[in-house]
């Protein structure tokens, strides 16, 4: 990635996924978080752990609320007192296809692809 981009990968392969999600971490000394991603610990220290002396958490950007790129933000906004900036719940944004699939129990964990 370019300078200021640092992307870190979160530890949950999956069909959905792939090799895992994706945090980015903007910025070069106050930091956005961009999808902090799931609410798993060694996760949040992968976060922690890639700031440098003099770098802090500014802000915390949700871009969705699948359970692969939102959890975390709490706790990480607990951790650094950093705001969290999100649009809606997990059913903002669904298609009316995408909302029938998740309560027809078709995918896992409610969510799904919108092409």
């Amino acid at each position: 990635m370019g300078g200021g981009i640092r992307a870190i990968l979160a530890p949950n392969p999956s069909p959905m996924t792939h090799w895992g999600t994706n945090t980015y971490l903007l910025g070069q000394r106050r930091l956005a978080v961009i999808d902090p991603g799931p609410d798993d610990p060694a996760h949040l220290a992968a976060i922690l752990g890639a700031l440098g002396p003099g770098q802090s958490v500014s802000h915390i950007f949700v871009t969705h609320a699948h359970l692969d790129h939102s959890p975390l933000a709490r706790r990480l906004a607990a951790e650094t007192g950093a705001p969290m900036l999100a649009y809606g719940g997990a059913e903002a944004g669904r298609s009316a296809v995408m909302t029938q699939l998740a309560e027809a129990g078709g995918i896992g964990g409610g969510e799904g692809v919108d092409a």
